[in-house]
């Protein structure tokens, strides 16, 4: 096998996409068009990937970063010239370069695997990644001759009646031998319409020279969409939620209604668990095995562990362990830290606090910037004070204490193990270990004063 490369055209700005987001950093499915491309080319085992960029050139770099080296296009004059760009990196290597568009996520490494093999093959100097097109209007033709060989592709505008009626088309996605093709850019020409040096005439000037030139139907069209506006990305995203939903169902996941189910493309889900309808799961989710998820819950950057339940509720960017039960109408805040066997139910939020094993807040309560023990009960109601305005404080909880409703406990404060908390208290100090703190003003009764209101009035 030769050494692989690949050249990643991701320099336009997407006009139609009418947005200050460069296009292919739009999402699908929870990643950037552009991130799903690379991830998908790193499975070819390539020397080096080079993508190109121009319009949002430092962002592009961002998300990519190290997977990628860069080679900048600062004016854009057609996929030919957006190639070139990539010389000071690639020319005069021997091995097979893949070439490919940023806005298409759909592709698969599979595809572009077999690609590559029939190019090597063939020992072609150039093989087209081709598609059977229900509706072709717009896109280049492949033209083949009686033998089934490429002739040439035709763009739609310069198409006779004959070539417009060809369904097989251009996808914009070739392979080339790495020192042919460089070459061959150097006698693209720009003299037409648009005053561009197109990608599709280096066909053209490798068939004049007798160079072997293939081409490689792939029978999924949809892999090949190039998402260039809004429409076409609802599309994208519609379709991979599909292939994401479908792949889970196949290794163990029940999915009750995959249509209202959305599963970002990296996340995880282990087996018999079951997703129920309007759950959107995002980011970097993992989920466990046997676990409950939903209806209308979202977890996004989420680590769950088996046997949990989480129902009607909102996670983020926080870790749950197993045998859990979170929800209905809970909200659980970045850096949160749930332990196993943990109740928190309904109208109970969760921020940047570590709740300990077995332990308790069953409803309307608020719990930021605490240290929870085990087998602790936190009563309804009750809150961590953890803002004074200015900063925050942190509540620490010992093991087993129980916190009555309706208490305020105002960080900085420490909670001793065993210790209650009596209900109604706003606790200010320290509390040590098997005490009960009762801080709340002593009950006085005034005797007939209903009435003696009524009368005065």
């Amino acid at each position: 096998m030769s050494n692989r490369y690949a050249i990643i055209l991701a320099a336009g700005q997407g006009t139609r996409m009418k947005s200050k987001l460069y296009k292919v950093l739009h999402p699908v499915c929870g990643k950037p068009m552009v991130q799903h491309v690379v991830d998908q080319v790193k499975q070819l085992r390539t020397e080096e990937i080079v993508t190109v960029i121009g319009h949002g050139a430092e962002l592009v770099q961002d998300q990519l970063g190290a997977s990628s080296q860069y080679a900048l296009q600062d004016k854009q004059l057609g996929t030919a010239h957006a190639v070139m760009q990539a010389k000071q990196i690639l020319a005069g290597k021997a091995g097979t370069t893949l070439v490919i568009c940023g806005d298409t996520p759909l592709i698969k490494a599979e595809t572009m695997e077999a690609l590559i093999s029939i190019h090597e093959e063939a020992d072609a100097k150039a093989t087209i990644l081709t598609a059977a097109a229900d509706n072709p209007a717009g896109y280049g033709r492949v033209i083949r001759n009686e033998l089934g060989q490429v002739q040439k592709i035709v763009e739609h505008k310069d198409a006779n009646e004959s070539e417009l009626t060809v369904k097989e088309i251009n996808t914009g996605t070739y392979c080339f031998d790495n020192e042919a093709l460089f070459n061959a850019l150097k006698k693209v020409s720009n003299e037409n319409v648009q005053g561009e040096y197109y990608l599709p005439d280096v066909i053209e000037i490798l068939k004049a020279q007798g160079e072997v030139v293939t081409a490689y139907q792939t029978n999924d069209f949809n892999e090949t969409m190039g998402v260039n506006d809004r429409i076409a990305l609802s599309e994208a995203e519609k379709i991979m939620r599909k292939r994401i939903n479908e792949s889970l169902m196949s290794n163990g996941v029940t999915i009750i209604d995959p249509a209202s189910t959305y599963v970002d493309a990296d996340v995880m889900i282990g087996q018999d668990t079951i997703l129920y309808p309007g759950t959107v799961i995002q980011g970097q989710t993992q989920i466990g095995t046997d676990c409950l998820i939903g209806p209308n819950s979202e977890l996004k950057n989420v680590q769950l562990g088996n046997r949990s339940v989480v129902k009607q509720s909102v996670a983020h960017d926080s870790s749950i362990g197993s045998d859990v039960n979170i929800g209905p109408f809970a909200h659980i805040r970045p850096q949160s830290d749930i332990k196993d066997e943990v109740k928190i139910g309904n109208f109970v939020e969760i921020k940047k606090a570590l709740f300990g094993k077995a332990s308790k807040a069953s409803h309307l309560s608020y719990i930021g910037d605490a240290e929870v023990g085990e087998d602790v009960n936190i009563g309804c109601g009750s809150i961590t004070v953890n803002y004074d305005g200015k900063n925050k404080h942190l509540t620490k909880i010992g093991d087993g204490v129980f916190v009555g409703c309706n208490s305020n406990l105002v960080a900085p404060v420490a909670i001793g193990e065993g210790a209650y908390i009596a209900a109604g208290s706003t606790i200010t100090k320290d509390v040590p270990g098997k005490a009960m703190a009762i801080a709340r003003a002593r009950q006085t009764n005034k005797e007939d004063y209903v009435n003696k209101l009524k009368f005065n009035n």
